[in-house]
């Protein structure tokens, strides 16, 4: 009996050893030393800044000053419709890089426009038609009054064009929702009340399948 708790003993010290010796291992190969600030951002996003999952958006080409807006929503809790997710990492990223992971982004090409959607359907007719020149009879303003490709004289308001069309539709219907609130304007709520669920079927799907072009 003594001779099994020894080697039992024995081998709980080798388990922990080991154990430790892995914690080690594991907390060495975590070291951030010489990574770039928006390396962290591309494990979701991508280096080249065309995130292959819909639920993160796309950030190529993207204007800088609403990433880091977005960024600083997130990290002051304004915004919080993402799971999560973004509140530990934008807590962890400081202004200084911050800045600077919006710059790397933002000069990269813009992405490729989704080549799948039907561009003759009546959906996304209805999308064009909202996006270029909104609904009287709904009370709906064009989108590309501030969403366009120029450059804005409003440069916190994102581009839409060639983003993911799930992402584009989950982000009106959150701020259709109230889900999402981080407008100090409150223009999108406002707007958003307004369409239906097809309308923003029919937006998403558009602004999916445009080209986003240089806006400087």
């Amino acid at each position: 009996m003594r001779r099994c708790c020894r080697a039992t003993s024995r081998a709980a010290i080798v388990l922990l050893a080991v154990a430790s010796g892995a914690s080690f291992a594991h907390a060495d190969i975590l070291t951030t030393q010489g990574v770039q600030p928006w390396e962290t951002c591309a494990e979701c996003h991508n280096l080249d800044g065309i995130s292959a999952m819909p639920r993160f958006p796309k950030l190529a080409g993207q204007r800088a000053d609403y990433i880091v807006k977005q960024v600083q929503d997130f990290r002051t809790g304004r915004r919080r419709n993402d799971g999560g997710q973004m509140s530990a990492i934008a807590g962890d990223l400081n202004d200084t890089d911050l800045a600077r992971s919006a710059a790397y982004f933002s000069e990269l090409p813009a992405p490729p426009p989704d080549g799948s959607i039907a561009t003759d359907s009546v959906e996304w007719k209805r999308g064009a038609l909202l996006f270029r020149d909104g609904d009287d009879a709904a009370g709906i303003i064009k989108c590309q009054a501030c969403h366009d490709n120029a450059q804005s004289d409003q440069p916190a308001m994102p581009l839409l064009k060639a983003q993911h069309a799930a992402y584009l539709a989950k982000q009106l219907n959150d701020w259709r929702s109230g889900v999402r609130h981080n407008d100090v304007s409150k223009i999108m709520p406002a707007v958003v009340a307004k369409l239906t669920d097809q309308d923003i079927a029919a937006l998403a799907a558009f602004l999916a399948s445009q080209p986003q072009r240089r806006h400087k």
